[in-house]
C-alpha cells in the first residue's frame, strides 16, 4: 500500500505526455487530424496514433471516448469529456509555459522590456550599453511598444519586467508635489520608480488668440469644454480629462477629432483642415516649442492653468516590480536599471553644464534628480 501522503493517479495518466496534450489541443482548434498535422509540422499518421492512444487510455477511465471519428475530411466530433480535457490540456500547457517563463526571468535567462513612443530612444541607448553582456550571458531580450495607459498593467501581469514611460499621478492621491518619485501614490505601490521628470500639461493649438479664452497666465482647465479639442481614444490624456471632468467628459466637451496617436493629431492640426487644440504633456510641449518635432511645425504651445479639479501630474521614468532578483546587481533587470540611472544622471549633468563624472558604479534610483 502506498504511503498515505502519496497521491494516486488513474491508470495511464502518467503515460500521457506534454506532446500528446499539445496534439489534442491542436486537433480541437483545427478540427481535423490533417489540420493539426499541418499546424504542428507532423505526419497525419503520427497525429492519429497519439489520438488513438489518448482515446483508449483516458476514454476507458472516463467511460466515454474523447472524440469520435467521422467521415473522411469531416471535422472530428469531440465528446463532452473530450471538450473538457481539451480545455484542461490548454490550461496545463499554458501554466507550464508561464511557470518556465517565470523561472527563466527569475534566473536571468530572459528579459522583457517595453517603452512608450517618446521614451524609446532613452531605452535603446541604455540597451546598447548592456546588450553585449546580455549576449555573452545568453540572455534572451524582448522589447515591446506600450501605451501609457497600460504601462502598469504590463508590469502587474508579468508581461514585461521593466518599462519606460509615463504614468498619471495626483496630489490628491498623496503624491508629493515636488521632489521624490511620488511613490506615495497608491497606484505605484509594489513598484520601484526611477523618476526622470514630473510635470503638468499644456495646449498645442492652431487657433488664433481671439478664438481662445486666454488670460495673462494661459488657458484654464475650466475653459477646455469650450474649445474644439483633438483627443485620443485611450491612453494618458483621456484619463487626465476624466480626472477633471468625470467619466462622462466627452458629453461636456467639444471633440473635434478622435485620434490614435499624438503624431496624427499634430499632423492634423498642422494641415489646417480643422481649427482646434490638443492637450499634451509639458515635456512634449517643450519639444514642440523648441522645434524638435517636425510634425508639429507651425503650431503654438500655450500654458494650461489648473483652475479646477485635482492637481494632476505626469511622472516620466522607468518602472519595475519590487522583486528579490532586483537586489542582485548581476541580474539583467538590475544591469539595465543601473544603466538607465547612469544615462539620466549624465544627461542631467550635461543640462546643468557640469563636467561628466564617469563611473561604473550603478546610480541608485533615489539619487537620480527629478526635472
Amino acid at each position: 500500500m502506498p504511503p498515505m501522503d502519496t497521491p494516486e493517479y488513474p491508470p495511464g495518466l502518467l503515460d500521457i505526455t506534454m506532446d500528446q496534450l499539445r496534439t489534442l489541443l491542436a486537433v480541437h482548434e483545427e478540427g481535423t487530424a490533417l489540420g493539426a498535422a499541418r499546424r504542428l509540422g507532423r505526419e497525419q499518421s503520427s497525429i492519429q496514433k497519439q489520438l488513438d492512444t489518448m482515446n483508449r487510455k483516458l476514454g476507458e477511465h472516463c467511460g466515454e471516448p474523447l472524440l469520435r471519428k467521422r467521415g473522411r475530411g469531416e471535422r472530428v466530433q469531440f465528446t463532452r469529456t473530450g471538450e473538457h480535457l481539451a480545455r484542461l490540456a490548454g490550461g496545463t500547457l499554458d501554466g507550464w509555459r508561464e511557470g518556465l517563463d517565470s523561472a527563466r526571468r527569475r534566473c536571468g535567462r530572459s528579459l522583457r522590456v517595453g517603452s512608450t513612443r517618446y521614451t524609446l530612444g532613452y531605452l535603446l541607448s541604455a540597451v546598447e550599453e548592456v546588450n553585449d553582456r546580455f549576449r555573452r550571458n545568453g540572455v534572451e531580450l524582448t522589447m515591446a511598444h506600450v501605451r501609457s495607459g497600460t504601462l502598469l498593467e504590463k508590469l502587474r501581469s508579468h508581461e514585461l519586467d521593466l518599462v519606460c514611460g509615463s504614468v498619471l499621478t495626483s496630489t490628491s492621491a498623496g503624491a508629493v508635489e515636488s521632489g521624490g518619485t511620488a511613490t506615495h501614490d497608491p497606484r505605484l505601490a509594489g513598484y520601484e520608480v526611477m523618476q526622470w521628470r514630473r510635470g503638468g500639461f499644456c495646449l498645442v493649438t492652431n487657433q488664433q488668440d481671439g478664438d481662445l479664452p486666454l488670460d495673462s497666465r494661459g488657458v484654464g482647465v475650466r475653459s477646455l469644454g469650450r474649445l474644439p479639442l483633438v483627443v485620443s481614444g485611450d491612453g494618458l490624456i483621456p484619463n487626465v480629462l476624466r480626472g477633471w471632468f468625470g467619466p462622462e467628459y466627452r458629453r461636456r466637451m467639444r471633440i473635434a477629432a478622435e485620434i490614435d496617436s499624438a503624431h496624427y493629431g499634430f499632423e492634423l492640426l498642422s494641415s489646417g483642415v480643422l481649427r482646434g487644440s490638443m492637450l499634451v504633456t509639458q515635456g512634449i510641449g517643450e519639444a514642440i516649442a523648441e522645434g524638435r518635432m517636425a510634425e508639429a511645425e507651425g503650431l503654438r504651445v500655450l500654458p494650461l492653468v489648473e483652475d479646477m479639479g485635482p492637481r494632476q501630474r505626469v511622472l516620466v521614468g522607468a518602472f519595475r516590480r519590487r522583486e528579490p532578483e532586483n537586489h542582485d546587481p548581476g541580474h539583467p533587470v538590475s544591469l539595465l536599471w543601473a544603466e538607465l540611472g547612469r544615462q539620466h544622471a549624465r544627461l542631467q549633468q550635461e543640462a546643468r553644464g557640469r563636467p561628466l563624472v564617469t563611473s561604473s558604479d550603478p546610480v541608485p534610483a533615489a539619487a537620480v534628480p527629478a526635472r
